[in-house]
């Protein structure tokens, strides 16, 4: 397993909104979103990481250049994509979105896009987790740039909650909506590298002892594991997080800081009292985030490969 932080880039216009619905191919490609959900099944059922990897996915991708499956894009000799960002290294899942567009561009060509994949996807895998199951609106159509210099600007474990609030703001999400998304750190897990700063620091009095310790020593292994950043119900996907880190036991500084900091830590209660206002409020995030920048209409292109742009563009 190989997931890390969530984190998320651009604003939602009226219009873009308008031009995507619910049902988006029901005419043109009905089987779209059944075959989305059989593929993501099958891997689910032999391996339940895939809902933090495609969640990690589909936050990177709509936080960069908005929802436009950018993340997805190969490097070439002349460019190097956004893959090969830092916080991007450790993302996963792509072999899942290649599947499920073979299929789709074997069943109905060049019709469904890779943004789209990605956002049905992450709902589907959400849902077998225990998470919400909701519906959202399609429509996405894929860019055509992918830049690794973009990423780097992808808030990390340890920035404080006014510093994400910006970077959530300056894409048209709120306070409610931002503690609510990194809610999603219920499932998944941390490399050493993004929280070991914490163990050896004397002033750091928001880390639970016995978790500082039974953590000093997975990282002082050689190449140490990951370590789940839920340590209650690490593969279910519910408000336990918010539970943990009320109690000191948030593995990253920004999830700790929720728990901590004035301004979200109201929210975090609220959430841990109550699993149902939670999924309820993440759904809806995850609605609105999946918004954030969407090219439609004639922008972008329906990509046949979702590793590359088409050959065919001008």
């Amino acid at each position: 397993m190989k997931f890390t932080i969530l984190f998320f880039f651009f604003f939602v216009f009226p219009l873009a909104l308008a031009d995507l619905r619910v049902g988006f191919y029901s005419s043109t490609c009905p089987r779209a979103e059944n075959i989305v959900r059989q593929v993501v099944q099958r891997h689910f059922n032999t391996d339940r990481s895939i809902t933090a990897a495609l969640l990690r996915m589909h936050f990177h991708d709509c936080f960069v250049r908005g929802c436009d499956a950018s993340i997805l894009i190969d490097s070439t000799k002349v460019n190097e994509s956004e893959k090969n960002a830092r916080p991007n290294l450790t993302v996963r899942g792509y072999e899942i979105i290649d599947e499920i567009k073979t299929i789709l561009e074997n069943t109905c060509p060049s019709i469904v896009s890779c943004a789209d994949i990605i956002t049905l996807a992450t709902r589907d895998a959400l849902a077998m987790a225990g998470g919400p199951a909701y519906d959202i609106a399609t429509g996405r159509r894929d860019g055509v740039v992918s830049i690794k210099s973009d990423a780097n600007e992808l808030p990390g474990p340890n920035s404080q909650v006014s510093q994400a609030l910006q970077i959530f703001t300056s894409k048209g999400m709120s306070l409610n909506q931002m503690v609510t998304l990194l809610g999603a750190h219920t499932i998944g897990v941390a490399h050493c590298d993004f929280f070991k700063q914490r163990l050896n620091d004397p002033n750091s009095n928001n880390l639970d002892p016995d978790l500082a310790a039974k953590f000093s020593n997975i990282c002082a292994k050689n190449n140490p594991p990951p370590v789940f950043l839920d340590q209650n119900t690490s593969f279910l996907f519910d408000n336990q997080f918010y539970n943990q880190i009320l109690l000191k036991r948030g593995v990253l500084s920004i999830d700790s800081q929720l728990a901590l900091d004035p301004s979200s830590r109201g929210l975090v209660s609220t959430f841990a009292g109550n699993n149902g206002n939670f999924l309820q409020s993440f759904a809806d995030a995850m609605i609105k985030m999946g918004s954030i920048g969407v090219l439609v209409n004639n922008d972008g292109e329906i990509r046949k490969n979702c590793r590359a742009i088409n050959n065919n563009r001008s």
